[in-house]
């Protein structure tokens, strides 16, 4: 990981970490802080604990997305500090609707320039951002919400498994991580698993990353926590809970990035941070059935 993001993450970048409550690559975003990353753009359908903490580390200029706060529990109180100057420079936001921001990674994804859509029909967005305009269809007259291609300097994504060419499968919720990777300069794929060519072949229909396109290959087990990644640990409820006080201190976030983050050298030492994880949150067998692929 250390390597991966030094030698693919720089200041001033465009930086994606995605995944739709699961597969939420949090270590990525540590490495991020752990070597002081500035004035990154970050870009998301939902940013929510990892981008807290990266604004809150300083790593950001700018937001863009659709949603942000902590699900299911409340807001992201490092994010509207820096919205609001408290304590620096206002944090800049580029604000979406959830299919806005798919529309521009699927434009992206096609290096088309942009993407038309209907749903800002009504919704005051357009008012408040600029970047979403208005074409007119030329087969049908009617007017169209048009959003630019989204193209980034590097998509972090994190899933089950890959082999060591970058293959990369996932399974579950899937959010917006193939239009992502796809529309990215850059693609550092982390996985929970390694594993061989040969079972990569036997289920491609799981293959949602194809190798051509990924830089980088990191094996990081526990490295989406405290989200998580469906067959190999469940999502850690407590965390996000606990979430809501330490965003709304800021010395308890600094003290959190201390310990748990900049205290520590890699998700190895993480895990030892937070004993009995990874019994309590370790996932129980249930296969699928079988898929016979031959012909």
């Amino acid at each position: 990981m250390r390597d991966a993001i030094a030698r693919f993450v720089h200041d001033g970048d465009t930086v994606v970490i995605e995944g739709f409550t699961h597969l939420i690559c949090f270590a990525a975003g540590h490495e991020i802080i752990r070597q002081g990353r500035r004035d990154l753009t970050l870009c998301r359908l939902t940013p929510d604990l990892i981008y807290d903490q990266m604004i809150a580390a300083g790593c950001a200029r700018k937001l863009v997305f659709s949603w942000a706060g902590n699900p299911g529990v409340g807001s992201l109180h490092a994010f509207r500090r820096a919205v609001e100057g408290k304590g620096g420079p206002p944090l800049e936001i580029e604000e979406y609707s959830h299919f806005g921001m798919v529309a521009r990674f699927a434009a992206g994804a096609a290096r088309l320039p942009f993407w038309p859509m209907r749903n800002y029909m009504g919704t005051d967005l357009p008012a408040a951002n600029p970047r979403i305009r208005h074409v007119t269809c030329p087969y049908t007259g009617a007017a169209l919400a048009t959003v630019p291609a989204l193209n980034p300097d590097v998509t972090i994504i994190h899933a089950q498994r890959a082999d060591a060419l970058g293959n990369t499968q996932l399974w579950g919720l899937v959010g917006v991580q193939k239009e992502a990777a796809f529309a990215s300069a850059h693609v550092i794929v982390v996985v929970e698993e390694l594993v061989e060519e040969a079972v990569i072949r036997s289920d491609p229909n799981r293959t949602a990353v194809p190798a051509m396109i990924v830089d980088a290959v990191v094996v990081e087990p526990w490295g989406a926590h405290p989200s998580y990644a469906q067959g190999y640990y469940d999502r850690d409820n407590d965390f996000y809970v606990a979430w809501e006080a330490i965003s709304r201190d800021p010395d308890a976030l600094e003290r959190y990035l201390d310990d748990c983050v900049r205290g520590v050298s890699d998700r190895a030492a993480y895990l030892e941070k937070h004993p009995g994880l990874t019994a309590r949150l370790k996932a129980a067998a249930r296969f699928c059935s079988g898929v016979n692929y031959g012909f």
